[in-house]
């Protein structure tokens, strides 16, 4: 299969994630491979395989290794949901990142855990980068892409309060397996990597990515604020920032 019809791969955590994109697919098959289901078609005209992976770094990272491998995908992306960890950002931000980082990875010393980039023995001095980057000449891309697109205001009707006006941009995002609904976390792991968002997925695709040689590019919408009120923020805000990310994601597409 040569690059230019090469599809590209897109996941999504959780069917609110994914129905956006579903619903604008136009689906030309569906394979199933290990009980998920990849729905290849072409989305505003560029062909692609739809998948919805579950939760956590380990589906997404199994889905992501078929992608690349049995579909034969150019690039993956991944579109959601994350908890925000930057005071800076609100409900319905959407942060696309240049850098993915595992913020659970490591060794535990102190009662402390000492973040080391994933598959490096987590002993001794860490001294190898923590995050997988976004290429410069894609991130150019997906900037000139989004000059001018503007989101449309989340209704007071979603927000519980008065009308907001999403805002786009890059940043970094962590990953790790626990849902974070604790201020005493958030607080740490903004300190720690000054990242924007907290996931449960993106950087384990990243890591998956780079062994293929292919891009990864990971949107996401801020639908909770990772601290004592993210279990109920999360589900409250969820189908609303879900379509927005997907929104997004959308837009840069044809970029790819």
């Amino acid at each position: 299969m040569s690059a230019p019809t090469r599809p590209l791969g897109i996941i999504a955590a959780l069917s609110e994630e994914v129905r956006h994109l579903g619903n604008a697919l136009a689906v030309d098959d569906k394979i199933v491979r290990g009980s998920y289901s990849f729905r290849q078609g072409r989305l505003d005209d560029v062909p692609v395989v739809l998948v919805e992976a579950g939760i956590g770094k380990v589906n997404t990272a199994l889905v992501a290794t078929l992608l690349l491998d049995h579909f034969g995908c150019r690039s993956v992306l991944l579109t959601g949901v994350a908890g925000g960890i930057d005071p800076a950002l609100g409900i319905g931000d959407v942060v696309i990142a240049d850098r993915l980082i595992q913020h659970d990875y490591g060794a535990i010393i102190a009662g402390k855990i000492n973040p080391f980039r994933p598959g490096v023995p987590p002993i001794g001095e860490s001294r190898e980068q923590l995050g997988f980057d976004l290429a410069p000449d894609i991130r150019q891309r997906l900037r000139d892409r989004l000059a001018g697109f503007t989101l449309p205001p989340l209704p007071a009707a979603v927000t519980g309060g008065t009308s907001c006006q999403p805002t786009i941009r890059f940043g970094t995002i962590i990953s790790g397996d626990q849902f974070i609904n604790c201020e005493t976390t958030r607080q740490r792991l903004f300190e720690r990597f000054q990242a924007q968002a907290v996931e449960m997925e993106g950087a384990a695709v990243a890591q998956v990515a780079v062994q293929f040689n292919a891009p990864c590019i990971v949107v996401r919408c801020l639908s909770d604020l990772a601290g004592g009120e993210s279990h109920l923020d999360f589900p409250a805000f969820l189908a609303a920032t879900a379509e927005s990310a997907a929104q997004v994601l959308r837009r840069i597409v044809p970029a790819l």
